[in-house]
């Protein structure tokens, strides 16, 4: 059953609400998009099915696909040039996370030409994001990162390997396809990691500092959806678990306007330091960063540990439930399983403390505490 819902995106949720595109399309008046993916995707069957119904309801489409899987800052540029050379009119972003990230900061900058990092929000440059933006659209394919309703692309600088925050309510899609039949074909690896990055989403919102009473909701549903589906849909998948795991990765992303935490800010240096996947890097580090957490905040753990259905509701059986359903989806329990070595830790942990992520943490992080963690999970 297809239905749909304004959060405040509208969203078209079902199997097959994918083949509405191209009747939006012209509905809108638009025929000529652009569509960002990644290189994998843009080989795959189904994406190519979507292409073939466009150009059969005579949209002309022209694809971008040459980005990286942590996005830097000259893919964006390069769409841009595609952008200009081909006269389009939308921009459809259809993947997971790097795609939407891509596709969200071109959006940006078809009418923002400046250097790309002014409107760079922890500068407070999401003040510059002033002019219209094109039609955008987003379909995601993976259920982790939930970008397809969220507001901000996460870009880093090709040269630092900082990452940055583009944000604004301006770049919120226009509407979401959402088909849990586009994410019935990924590798139980690729589930995994985005599911926990999903999982992260949701445990970190709800723990972050800032009130927002409808974030935490959102955000313990989110962990129960995931708790309920995130084996079956990586071991042995059907179209409820898929179904479950894309609402709970749009959940956590609605969440997390709330704030992130020391997890993410433990995995954003992993992917632009040694280019990992941002999922892989936070399901490894959750354990880890959720056990610091604990101390003065266990009436919040005791309700995580409630929403899991555990029998013990304590922090420290919620750890232990993390590295169970780590093992249960094949993620390693540690960072040098995953080429992380005792020579990047200082580095690492740099990068860490001048990470976005950890201000919303429910505790400060000192450097010492980054560089100590990333001892624990080596």
């Amino acid at each position: 059953m297809a239905f749909q819902y304004n959060f405040p995106t509208t969203i078209r949720f079902g199997a097959g609400v994918i083949s509405e595109l191209p009747a939006y399309l012209q509905k809108n008046g638009l025929s000529r998009p652009m569509i960002v993916t990644d290189p994998v995707i843009a080989g795959l069957s189904f994406f190519k099915k979507i292409v073939q119904d466009l150009q059969a309801h005579s949209l002309s489409v022209e694809v971008f696909s040459d980005i990286h899987k942590n996005p830097v800052k000259s893919d964006v540029y390069k769409g841009t040039d595609l952008w200009d050379a081909t006269d389009r009119d939308s921009i459809i972003g259809i993947g997971g996370g790097a795609a939407l990230d891509v596709a969200r900061a071109i959006v940006l900058r078809v009418h923002h030409r400046e250097d790309l990092f002014k409107y760079d929000d922890l500068i407070g440059g999401d003040i510059y994001v002033t002019n219209d933006v094109p039609h955008f659209i987003t379909v995601p394919t993976t259920a982790g990162t939930g970008s397809e309703v969220g507001r901000s692309a996460i870009i880093a600088d090709d040269e630092t390997h900082q990452k940055k925050i583009l944000f604004s309510p301006k770049l919120m899609a226009k509407i979401v396809f959402a088909d849990p039949l586009l994410t019935m074909e990924l590798p139980p690896f690729i589930t995994a990691a985005t599911g926990m990055d999903a999982l992260t989403h949701n445990m970190e919102a709800f723990l972050a500092k800032n009130p927002h009473p409808l974030c935490d909701g959102i955000a313990l549903e989110g962990i129960y959806l995931i708790k309920n589906s995130l084996e079956k849909a990586t071991n042995n998948p059907d179209i409820e678990s898929r179904s479950n795991m894309l609402m709970a990765s749009m959940m956590g992303a609605i969440a997390f306007q709330k704030g992130l935490g020391v997890v993410h800010s433990l995995a954003h240096p992993l992917s632009s330091l040694l280019d990992t996947h941002h999922g892989l890097a936070n399901a490894v580090n959750i354990p880890y960063g959720m056990q610091f957490n604990i101390a003065g905040f266990e009436e919040k753990f005791r309700r995580i540990a409630r929403t899991l259905e555990l029998k013990e509701e304590t922090g420290e059986a919620v750890v232990q439930y993390l590295f169970d359903l780590n093992s249960k989806v094949n993620i390693p329990h540690h960072l040098s399983d995953i080429g992380v070595k005792s020579e990047h830790v200082e580095t690492l942990a740099d990068l860490a403390l001048a990470d976005f992520a950890h201000p919303n943490n429910p505790k400060p992080v000192s450097r010492e505490d980054f560089r100590q963690l990333y001892l624990n999970a080596l």
